[in-house]
């Protein structure tokens, strides 16, 4: 198969694309309504009420909302960076080998985090965001 760099491009912004719809949704619900709370009410009340081993400045509930936003920044900043890489500047994106393996690591490592800690529909997306990035770096063989 000829090599592809028009079809490579969209395939990696497609991926950049679902990441970026993953993190937005994961961001608004760090902050809005009860997805990302406790079942328990009981456990939600004890994470407010205690801080960490690390520090007494902030609370564990504190730590979670936090470390759940800046989750969400990080896979935005992937969606948006990449998308406006491959949209853009495509001969920038396809032409750096760095840029396209740091690329295919982090989406990598966030598959391998959905499936040992999160639950299916984020192991879905970031699977079909690897598989488009995938498929991206494939069109360019």
């Amino acid at each position: 198969m000829p090599s592809s760099p028009a079809a490579a491009a969209l395939l990696i912004a497609a991926s950049a694309f679902v990441a970026l719809l993953l993190g937005l949704v994961h961001l608004l619900y760090t902050f809005r309504g009860t997805r990302l709370h406790p079942r328990d009410p009981a456990l939600r009340s004890a994470m407010q009420a205690d801080t960490l081993q690390l520090t007494r400045s902030t609370t564990v509930w504190r730590a979670w909302v936090g470390f759940n936003a800046s989750h969400s920044y990080g896979v935005i900043l992937f969606g948006l960076v990449w998308a406006q890489l491959a949209l853009v500047h495509p001969d920038f994106l396809l032409g750096s080998p760095f840029l396209l393996a740091l690329g295919g690591a982090l989406l990598a490592g966030y598959v391998q985090l959905a499936h040992r800690y999160w639950f299916r529909i984020p192991l879905g997306g970031m699977v079909l965001a690897g598989a488009l990035y995938a498929a991206g770096l494939l069109a360019l063989v």
